[in-house]
Parts: structure tokens; sequence; C-alpha cells
């Protein structure tokens, strides 16, 4: 396990906000997942440079009953194809399906997605680079080691406007803070590479 460690370069993304558009609503088929422009080139971008993405996502909906498993794995077969037509690849989906009330250890802000994701890659958290649009997304990965990167895509603007204004709302320390995907991509590049 140790030796694997070092060579895995590995990016965790939220799914909704960062990569497709959010809804208050939820994306409850296929129909409604709409791609934020440029996230699948960035995703397609990191693979280019040898970086892993895996993606780590609260999919409460259906614990709520607003979707089932087999229209989730068709949400994410649309992804994965209109990923595949620019070149991108995701490593693996990481999601929880519970609701806040059910206290599991996998929904976001706790950190069991990303414990999952170390143990089936075999790495080390630490230093990891895990983008997500709201503060839940940046607590999950923070509190595991990870290097939290705040988009301002999804929730994002009121998760910064909110850490400003509410000290209780406050980021993660030395997370990073970028417009989008595409944007936070060319950091993560430059640092990993």
């Amino acid at each position: 396990m140790q030796n694997q460690i070092s060579n895995e370069k590995i990016v965790i993304l939220d799914r909704d906000g960062v990569i497709n558009f959010d809804s208050d609503q939820f994306i409850k088929s296929p129909n409604e997942f709409k791609l934020i422009p440029n996230s699948l080139e960035s995703i397609a971008k990191l693979n280019q440079h040898g970086i892993k993405v895996v993606i780590a996502t609260n999919q409460s909906g259906i614990g709520r009953g607003l979707f089932d498993m087999d229209t989730l794995n068709l949400i994410h077969q649309k992804l994965n194809s209109e990923l595949a037509k620019v070149g991108g690849k995701i490593e693996a989906i990481f999601f929880c399906p519970h609701i806040d009330s059910d206290n599991c250890d996998c929904r976001k802000p706790k950190s069991g997605m990303f414990l999952e994701i170390s143990e089936a890659f075999g790495i080390s958290l630490n230093g990891i680079f895990a983008v997500g649009d709201s503060l839940r997304d940046l607590q999950a990965s923070a509190n595991v080691g990870c290097q939290p990167i705040l988009v301002l895509t999804g929730k994002g603007k009121n998760t910064l406007q909110n850490a400003e204004n509410d000290p209780q709302k406050a980021l993660p320390k030395n997370t990073k803070i970028f417009d989008d995907l595409h944007k936070a991509t060319d950091y993560i590049i430059q640092n990993l590479v």
C-alpha cells in the first residue's frame, strides 16, 4: 500500500454545482442534468495530465424518494457518455443516498465518502485537491487532510458570502477560491504535475 500512495494523482470533485448546474428541486432525471460550460473539458484536461478524477456527491434525493438508483445510474451514464466525447473519464463515483436524519457517516459534511475513496485507491488524502461549491463539501474534505477548493458556481457565491458574514460558516483554513472548475483545473495542474 505505502508505495502506491505517492504515485496516484487524484482530484475529488463534488457533482452538483461543480460539474453540472445545481437545483433546489434536485436533479431527478437525465433531462435535468445540465452541464456547466467547460466542466467536461476541465475533467478531460486533468486526465490528460495523468490525474484521475473521482466524484463524491450527496444524493439525498434517493433517501427522499424523489428518484431511484436506476435513475441515478442513468444520470451518471449521461455524464460519462458526454465526458467520453471530449476525451475525459471519471474513475469512480461515490455517493451518499441518505438524508440528514439517517445520521450516516457518508453524508457530507461527514467524511465517510472521502475515507472510502482513500481505501479504494490506497491513497493518503493528505493534500489531495477536493473541489466543491458548498461549505459541507469543504468541511468533509478538510477534515481528512484534503486541500479544499471552493468554486463560485452552484452554491459557491452564497457559500463565500455566508463565510464572510458569519464566523460560524467560515471556510476551512487554506481554502482556495476559483470562479469555476475550469479556473481551478489550471491551478491543480500547476501544483500536481
